[in-house]
């Protein structure tokens, strides 16, 4: 049942952006101190012991929305007694170009022929017809199948539940992750960082891919076991790896992955800011709107699950 007056919302921490502000009146919404909120919009991606404390100070706070999609930095946090919510799918559509986009860059060898300074020989594969193994079944998975359509792959999805997917081949359980590997042209991995997805790619699954196969990773750097990654690279045992993210992130001046002729890297960029603002506008405001109104909010964290 609607609310007779606008949701009381706080906007935390101090020097959050006024353009989450604006966002939240345009829910219908009216920004009040923390002591006085309903709920909680978090703008800092990081420091929760501050979030911890302001949750303190907020005894009448029954939703909170955090601002990504990944949870690892607040995970202790969220309890049964709030509502949390935060910025699952919201980013999927940026998330899943870049991913594309390195996937192509990685089999067409454009790497190589960006750092080349004379003529050479030809090299890579067709994305087209390619055997893709994705890794998470989220808003990214379902933008990045919508893109691979066109190039007609053979798309194998690994998530917590199988069900159907439009437009995904196999889909298999996340313990059955290793089996999606083998025969695999790329593999993807588009999913959240719990306990049980922490180097989930080590040198037994980099074993797995075939010596042709690219690894694509734009979800977080700890999926992947860097040192293991660097001797897959070096060694052949994979074709290439794009890399948005790294463990560790930034990733040092130095590094061997940035010398690596088969790797490719950005700087966590899948969703840059620019990006970012009218995306996650649209999500707090559209949540602002369904909290005044009692209904089912976006983007709810799974306390069990961790994400």
């Amino acid at each position: 049942m609607r609310s007779a007056t606008p949701p009381r919302i706080a906007l935390a921490p101090e020097g959050a952006p006024g353009w989450m502000a604006d966002a939240i009146t345009d829910g219908g919404g009216h920004v009040v101190p923390v002591t006085e909120a309903e709920g909680i919009v978090w703008a800092d991606p990081r420091h929760p012991e501050t979030l911890a404390r302001t949750l303190d100070g907020a005894p009448e706070a029954r939703w909170v929305q955090l601002p990504f999609a990944g949870i690892e930095n607040f995970v202790h946090l969220v309890d049964r007694e709030r509502t949390w919510t935060c910025g699952k799918g919201v980013y999927a559509e940026p998330v899943a170009e870049l991913a594309l986009s390195l996937a192509l860059a990685g089999l067409r060898g454009l790497g190589t022929y960006a750092r080349a300074t004379t003529w050479g020989r030809p090299q890579g594969t067709n994305l087209h017809g390619a055997r893709v193994t994705i890794l998470g079944g989220g808003g990214v998975t379902e933008s990045l199948v919508r893109l691979l359509g066109p190039f007609d792959c053979h798309v194998t999805v690994v998530r917590r539940t199988v069900g159907y997917l439009d437009g995904v081949d196999d889909v298999l359980e996340a313990d059955r992750y290793a089996d999606s590997l083998p025969g695999a042209d790329l593999v993807m991995l588009a999913l959240a960082l719990t306990p049980d997805t922490e180097g989930l790619i080590a040198a037994d699954e980099l074993a797995l891919m075939e010596p042709h196969a690219w690894l694509v990773n734009v979800a977080r750097g700890r999926h992947v076991v860097t040192d293991d990654l660097v001797d897959a690279l070096r060694d052949g045992v994979i074709g290439g790896a794009g890399l948005d993210v790294t463990d560790p992130e930034p990733l040092p001046d130095g590094h061997p992955l940035w010398s690596m002729p088969n790797c490719l890297l950005t700087p966590h960029v899948g969703n840059t800011p620019e990006m970012a603002v009218p995306l996650l506008a649209e999500r707090i405001t559209a949540n602002v709107r369904r909290f005044a109104a009692d209904e089912a909010l976006i983007g709810l964290v799974d306390a069990e699950a961790g994400y």
